[in-house]
């Protein structure tokens, strides 16, 4: 094979290292750029932020100021401090002889904390330590039944019932698997006091746990009600006895088993629905995210107002201390290691100022294509997608996605993302378009609107829209209601 050298012109795309950092910047979260920023303070000695260095300069004024001061008090102060020693001293001694001598320091002094002596182990005083996560379902119900006087065996069935207890409250297992998972002799425990102890449990906190399924989680949190309370007695006959004619809602049934009229089963009915049917839901409780908004929009003598939250991205500033120590002509370590990180700070600092730059035109841009939204509502939400920002800024449609991905903005309709304001659109009969967050909307409105008796169906909602000129199908209205966790039109009926 004959050897032979070609010449090929060609275009290629390298990202320097400048773009990436700026684009990792740009999709980073204010929780996780703050944490960015502090990395970079900590590790490059070039940056620092306006704070350190305004106090950095008021330190050395004052230090300044009142230098002249010391010198002038020192020799005033110097017979007073040799006075106070004394007096110190013997306060000391009058209270260390008349002490006991099993006493602690703590007894007599109120502000004393006690370290760890480099035991490793935290304190009562740390405040670290006492902090803790959200409780859970399980730590109540063990916290509870290690109150409750319990025998060995019956405590080691109730271990094994909780941990067989669901985030909801209900008892998901089997008797009889609890039973046969006890490493204990056959006639030591029976099936019996299994159900027992499940019993006992069922008298926890919160009510209603424990229970093998919605009827026994009413009957519990009925049967924990004062016998005085009005219709407790029907109640409960109607959980028990009726469960069935009660899930289908089927209200003739209800009143010829029951034998009572329309107004008492009202009162029956709102009785059964101040219960929980999800006890677990009151105790588990999952750890608070916080949002930290990158923009705040403000209503300002009738226009809309864009404007950075200035506590997510402190400003930096190149150290100038440290950088006048850099020669041009040196080419010592110390030397190179300052050039260094004097770039890196400098383009950290760019590439910040362009993210900044570009949330804030984002933002800016968003609110002005949508601010029927923000005048009026949900219901005047326009249809929205990245092209259509990305073409009106000139920007590639990536770098508005990544723009919009945990970006968050502070409105007086609340916090909201900036995907929020994204959202697909359906043609409407006069040759417009509708926003599905306001066709969402809508159908939240009607939902609410309904009589409690006679529930909209999807068909029904379909023919509401597309006389207000919204075409929408019915399969598309059961999507949109299935999305924001509305039930359908038979389980949304209710008696009266």
């Amino acid at each position: 094979m004959k050897q032979t050298l070609q010449l090929r012109l060609g275009q290629h795309l390298t990202m320097t290292p400048q773009l990436q950092q700026a684009i990792r910047l740009l999709q980073l979260s204010a929780l996780d750029l703050s944490q960015e920023i502090q990395e970079a303070l900590e590790t490059n000695p070039l940056l620092d932020t306006d704070e350190e260095h305004r106090h950095n300069n008021h330190k050395e004024n004052d230090s300044a100021d009142s230098k002249s001061q010391e010198d002038r008090t020192k020799e005033g102060q110097d017979g007073n401090d040799i006075n106070n020693e004394r007096e110190i001293q013997t306060d000391a001694s009058q209270v260390t002889e008349d002490l006991p001598v099993d006493s602690e320091w703590a007894d007599v002094y109120d502000s004393y904390l006690p370290s760890n002596s480099g035991s490793g182990e935290a304190t009562d005083n740390d405040y670290l330590a006492q902090r803790s996560g959200a409780p859970t379902l399980h730590e109540h119900l063990i916290w509870q039944m290690n109150l409750t006087p319990f025998t060995p065996y019956d405590h080691l069935i109730a271990t094994n019932l909780i941990d067989s207890i669901s985030d909801d409250g209900y008892f998901t297992g089997k008797l009889e698997e609890i039973l046969l998972s006890l490493d204990v002799q056959d006639d030591e425990i029976t099936l019996e006091d299994v159900e027992a102890v499940l019993h006992r449990i069922q008298a926890f906190d919160p009510p209603g746990v424990g229970a093998r399924g919605p009827q026994e989680c009413l009957l519990i949190q009925l049967g924990q009600l004062p016998a005085s309370t009005p219709h407790i007695d029907q109640a409960i006959h109607l959980c028990r006895d009726h469960f069935n004619h009660l899930a289908n809602q089927d209200q003739n049934q209800i009143k010829r088993r029951l034998k009572i009229g329309d107004d008492e089963l009202s009162e029956i009915m709102q009785l059964i629905r101040s219960l929980n049917p999800h006890p677990g839901t009151l105790i588990a409780q999952s750890e608070p995210e916080y949002v930290i908004p990158d923009v705040f929009v403000s209503k300002h003598k009738g226009r809309w107002l864009v404007e950075l939250n200035g506590e997510s991205t402190p400003k930096l500033r190149v150290n100038s201390e440290y950088a006048s120590l850099i020669r041009r002509a040196d080419q010592s370590k110390d030397n190179t290691f300052l050039k260094n990180h004097l770039q890196e700070a400098r383009w950290f600092i760019k590439s910040l100022m362009s993210r900044n730059e570009t949330i804030l035109r984002v933002a800016t841009k968003i609110v002005e294509y949508q601010r029927g939204f923000f005048e009026h509502g949900e219901e005047a939400m326009k249809p929205l997608v990245l092209r259509d920002i990305a073409e009106a800024l000139e920007m590639h449609e990536s770098t508005i996605s990544r723009v919009t991905t945990q970006k968050y903005m502070h409105t007086p309709r609340g916090t909201l993302e900036f995907k929020y304001f994204f959202s697909s659109h359906v043609s409407t009969s006069a040759g417009g378009e509708c926003s599905s967050t306001a066709i969402r909307a809508l159908i939240k409105k009607l939902v609410a609107a309904e009589l409690p008796n006679k529930p909209l169906s999807d068909n029904k909602i379909a023919t509401i829209l597309s006389d207000q000129g919204i075409e929408v199908a019915r399969r598309t209205v059961a999507k949109y209601r299935e999305s924001m966790s509305i039930p359908p039109s038979n389980e949304r009926k209710r008696l009266i």
